[in-house]
């Protein structure tokens, strides 16, 4: 499993959505890379609608239909119905499971 965590420049959600992946994976093993998009030409090629992007195996599992390539902030809301910066660790475990 390849785990990439796309984020702009100094993203003040990217350390919550790595750590929250770390527990997400609970000691599994998985390639995490992190990637820094400047632009929105590279946010396009690598499929960041927002930042920060989880993208699993190459595909944002918590992509939101029409959204359009960004490099803005992105809010994810939980199961929960909270809106935070990072994917939820339930959210992330629901998708590392199925991934």
């Amino acid at each position: 499993m390849r785990i990439t965590l796309l984020t702009v420049p100094d993203c003040p959600n990217a350390p919550m959505a790595r750590e929250r992946i770390d527990q997400a994976l609970a000691g599994r093993a998985a390639e995490v890379t992190v990637v820094e998009v400047s632009d929105e030409t590279q946010a396009a090629t690598l499929g960041m609608t927002g930042s920060p992007t989880v993208l699993i195996d190459g595909v944002d599992p918590f992509a939101v239909p029409g959204a359009v390539a960004s490099v803005s902030c992105r809010l994810y809301r939980g199961t929960d119905g909270l809106t935070e910066g990072a994917p939820s660790v339930t959210d992330l475990r629901r998708v590392l499971l199925t991934g």
